[in-house]
């Protein structure tokens, strides 16, 4: 890497975490910082509705089209902008505030719910106006997700950057509880139009919440050499580091073939379950509270050095194992059960893999590298979604999880045998 890029550094909060003389610890310890405890609860409640938003629409593409395959277009129309402008959002997340690109971006996001909610309201909803807002959407969390993901480090220490990692995705899933299960009685009690209302208001408090933050001096930008020659920067650092490259190319492949088969829940509860909305809902909010469950007992392990590439293999095996298992149910309470404990194995292998990579990369390139990370995850899945799609509506949902859940497991198993270093990750 060049020197100049060295410049930029992240800078911690503003203060003192509340604490008073002790230093804080547990399994909430990076809510003692006043910044980022803004941002917790701001975002929290703008994820209830984001949940409410995908849930809905996923259901409405479904009972619009009755497609399995639409379910995928869907999906690939969000991943196409990742892919084209992700990278573009890293330099961007190093260049620039990223205060000021997430109060943007969730100022952008805010609008196409509110839009998405008018054309319902209006009775004039295609699936191609949603399949076009998919991709709008994907082009801002583009931008968006890079620069979320650098920012923590300049809400909290270095020393909290692992447990308010982990609570970031404790509250991603707390609302992926939630907030699911309401958008399926919403949508049953009052149509997905108030789903997408309600989910453009919540941004209100996230965008409050960054306004509100007293952050210190903005880190020094990196020299502005041309878009091109700083993404490839980014690049050349993960190439040179074999422990960041395995991890991306874990997420990537558990994308790919693994998270992906969310996709085909809405069509999960009518063609399998014989339900509705509700129990599509239902079976999203399953997912979330085992993923629940395992963010908060990755965030309790604090700053303890010991067991995450443990962790982070188990859950990356054990993942498309429980789908495996997912693909043989026909009742509910054992989908219930299945997706429980593959939000749990799924949110170990992610969540971990993240806080790993964030604690090995230098702060000169944390915005590149962390775009990487985010196409690896949010533009792979897209792919799988237009794939199990496709699979689904030829073969049938339960055949396409079970094929593609195969898959995953060889790629997943393939990679902890190949690469053993990464189960002595500290």
């Amino acid at each position: 890497m060049s020197g100049d890029d060295s410049t930029r550094e992240a800078q911690p909060a503003v203060g003192r975490p509340d604490t008073g003389n002790r230093p804080p610890g547990g399994t909430f310890a990076a809510l003692a910082w006043p910044n980022y405890r803004l941002w917790f609860f701001g975002q929290m409640t703008s994820l209830f509705g984001t949940w409410m938003q995908s849930t809905a629409q996923g259901y409405l593409v479904f009972e619009l089209t009755r497609s399995s395959a639409w379910l995928g277009y869907t999906g690939f129309a969000g991943g196409l902008a990742s892919w084209l402008f992700t990278l573009d959002g890293g330099v961007l997340a190093d260049r620039v505030s990223r205060r000021n690109i997430l109060v943007v971006t969730q100022c952008l996001s805010m609008l196409l719910a509110f839009a998405l909610s008018v054309l319902v309201f209006a009775r004039v909803v295609a699936p191609w106006h949603i399949l076009v807002l998919a991709f709008l959407l994907g082009a801002v969390n583009a931008f968006d997700a890079p620069a979320r993901q650098s920012f923590v480090l300049e809400m909290v220490s270095r020393e909290h950057l692992t447990n308010a990692i982990a609570l970031n995705s404790t509250m991603f899933n707390a609302a992926t509880v939630v907030g699911p299960a309401i958008g399926g009685l919403a949508y049953a009690a009052f149509g997905a139009g108030w789903c997408f209302l309600i989910n453009g208001i919540s941004f209100v408090a996230v965008i409050a919440a960054l306004l509100a933050m007293r952050l210190g001096p903005a880190p020094a930008s990196i020299p502005r050499r041309g878009v091109r020659v700083q993404v490839v920067e980014g690049l050349r650092a993960i190439a040179t580091e074999r422990r960041i490259l395995a991890l991306i190319v874990l997420v990537a492949l558990s994308s790919l073939f693994g998270f992906s088969i969310v996709t085909l829940m809405p069509a999960w509860a009518v063609k399998v379950l014989s339900g509705d909305s509700r129990t599509n809902g239902l079976l999203q909010s399953a997912r979330g509270a085992g993923a629940l469950l395992a963010a908060l007992g990755i965030a309790s392990l604090g700053g303890r050095a010991r067991g995450r590439g443990r962790l982070l293999t188990a859950g990356s095996l054990a993942f498309p194992v429980v789908l495996v298992g997912l693909s043989f149910t026909r009742s509910l309470p054992l989908s219930l059960a299945a997706l429980f404990l593959a939000g749990a194995a799924m949110i170990s292998m992610f969540n971990l893999a993240n806080a790993l990579v964030q604690t090995i990369v230098p702060d000169a390139v944390r915005g590149r590298v962390m775009s990487v990370y985010n196409l690896a995850f949010l533009g792979m899945a897209p792919i799988g979604s237009l794939a199990i799609g496709a699979a689904a509506e030829r073969f049938g949902e339960p055949s396409a999880v079970l094929g593609f859940a195969i898959v995953s497991l060889a790629c997943t198993g393939g990679i902890a045998l190949a690469v053993p270093s990464l189960r002595r990750l500290a």
